[in-house]
């Protein structure tokens, strides 16, 4: 099975003979699929009425569990923004009944960021749409090749982790 990638490589081969193709061959296709992923991520969040910013601040505090809050310095870790723009997104959260801020208990000057059960059902309908979606993407690949995948990706990802 051949796809546009290829082509891309053969045209490179051509023209630069000295040149090892092979992380084209690679990063092409992940770039390709990256794109066509963030497409599907827009229409499944778009479907349940939220963005994906606002999926992202809601899936950070549902994963944390009941009481599923977290401090702004936490979220701000979860989802590689700055300070001021997660001011901006809770407090936008805030409007749409997403999420509270209440005082934490154990720093009286520091607030907890909390799931409301209107965000709570909203990023749990979110991600069920996310979930179906990314299983068309891999309906063709049979389990042991998404696990070797995983550990491919996860391997080429390690550098770039905390």
């Amino acid at each position: 099975m051949r796809d546009e990638v290829d082509e891309l490589v053969e045209a490179w081969a051509r023209e630069r003979t000295d040149l090892d193709l092979g992380p084209v061959a690679v990063f092409s296709r992940i770039s390709r699929l990256s794109r066509h992923l963030d497409l599907a991520r827009r229409a499944a969040f778009a479907a349940q009425g939220i963005e994906s910013w606002e999926f992202d601040v809601l899936a950070a505090l549902r994963r944390a569990g009941a009481p599923y809050e977290l401090s702004p310095g936490r979220l701000l870790r979860e989802t590689l923004v700055t300070s001021g723009t997660m001011t901006n997104r809770v407090d936008r959260l805030v409007a749409r009944g997403y999420v509270e801020r209440n005082p934490d208990p154990d720093d009286r000057r520091g607030v907890l960021v909390r799931l409301t059960p209107e965000g709570k059902s909203a990023v749990d309908s979110a991600f069920d749409a996310l979930l179906e979606a990314e299983q068309i993407f891999l309906a063709d690949l049979p389990e042991r090749d998404r696990a070797r995948l995983a550990d491919l990706l996860r391997t080429l990802l390690a550098p770039f982790s905390d």
